[in-house]
């Protein structure tokens, strides 16, 4: 099998000694990647910018990687999204304290507060990225965002809206309603179920925001990515923390995928029967909606050849640690 130009739009690299044993895993296997903002301090200027795109660049020799940079959503004005708009990518929006490193997010949602940043980026087309949810009861937070969702679709009909990371069968029916609306979708959550984080024993390393929700949710967003729906994306969400904050009091919410993200999407089309749109989940579907134009392909071999998924990365335990998969990895062109 192979993979021409696999994209992640949406990963996490952190910094400093956990970006350096991260991000090789995604530079050598993705052609791109979008690059979440949400560090210590945020990244929103264009110093602090391009010296983290610096680092990931140093972090592996593979020159036929593009970072995708993002900035962290915040009162910009105008004349300062003109300078930058060449240097990033998205926007990304958190509310405030709803994920990691987020506090410095959106309070509020009124429309007088956010029209003016919108609106420039609406005139400027730089997406809006968006971790969707609210502060309430936590299995509640993502379909009681849709809502928000739809205010910002209907006034700002010119803006690129994508809706982070989904976990709902709510914002998977939304997603058809706005032309401006598209979503990524994560590896874990074509797989996990809240069963799974605490279903029989509590497993830290399951634990993610959005939280896995409902089996009719699981089976709404297997749906979409299985049947190359258009504006369904994959985004990873790989979101490394040590082992220490995730087997802990206070577990940090994210899931490091990144190592398995290759062969566990072929092994999940390949269980449904629709290996043709792997391809369209994974590159083809973003390369249309960003008109993305790669001056040299990545193309990525797999082959069906067992292998165990290493019990850690350094300091960092894995998505399926332990666990054996079916395909691997053969070849990067």
């Amino acid at each position: 099998m192979t993979l021409k130009n696999p994209l992640d739009m949406h990963l996490h690299l952190r910094e400093n000694p956990i970006l350096k044993c991260v991000a090789p895993h995604s530079i050598r296997n993705f052609r791109a990647a979008v690059i979440m903002p949400n560090l210590v301090p945020p990244v929103c200027d264009l110093t602090r910018l391009k010296d983290y795109k610096t680092q990931i660049l140093q972090a592996d020799e593979d020159e036929n990687f593009t970072p995708l940079m993002t900035l962290f959503f915040k009162d910009y004005d105008e004349k300062f999204l003109q300078n930058i708009k060449d240097e990033i990518f998205a926007i990304k929006l958190y509310p405030a304290g709803i994920t990691t490193n987020s506090q410095a997010g959106v309070s509020s949602f009124e429309l007088e507060k956010l029209k003016p940043v919108l609106n420039a980026m609406s005139e400027l087309e730089i997406p809006l990225l968006v971790h969707g949810e609210t502060n309430d009861f936590v299995m509640d937070r993502e379909q009681n965002f849709a809502k928000i969702y739809e205010l910002l679709a209907k006034n700002f009909p010119k803006l690129k809206i994508v809706m982070e990371h989904i976990t709902t069968k709510t914002l998977c029916e939304l997603l058809k309603d706005y032309e401006n609306l598209y979503a990524t979708l994560t590896l874990h959550h074509l797989m996990l179920t809240l069963d799974d984080v605490l279903g029989a024993k509590l497993n830290p390393h399951l634990f993610c925001k959005p939280i896995a929700k409902r089996y009719e949710d699981k089976e709404a967003l297997c749906e979409l990515a299985f049947s190359g729906y258009s504006k369904i994306m994959f985004g990873s969400d790989s979101a490394p923390h040590p082992r220490e904050q995730k087997e802990c009091c206070g577990c940090a919410a994210g899931i490091f995928s990144a190592p398995v993200i290759l062969p566990l999407l072929a092994e999940l089309f390949e269980a449904h029967s629709n290996l043709e749109n792997l391809q369209k989940f994974i590159s083809d579907n973003a390369c249309q909606i960003y008109h993305f134009n790669f001056k040299k392909d990545k193309i990525i071999s797999l082959e069906k050849q067992e292998w165990q998924v290493p019990s850690h990365y350094g300091e960092l335990v894995p998505f399926m640690a332990g666990e054996l998969l079916k395909f691997q990895i053969k070849n990067v062109d």
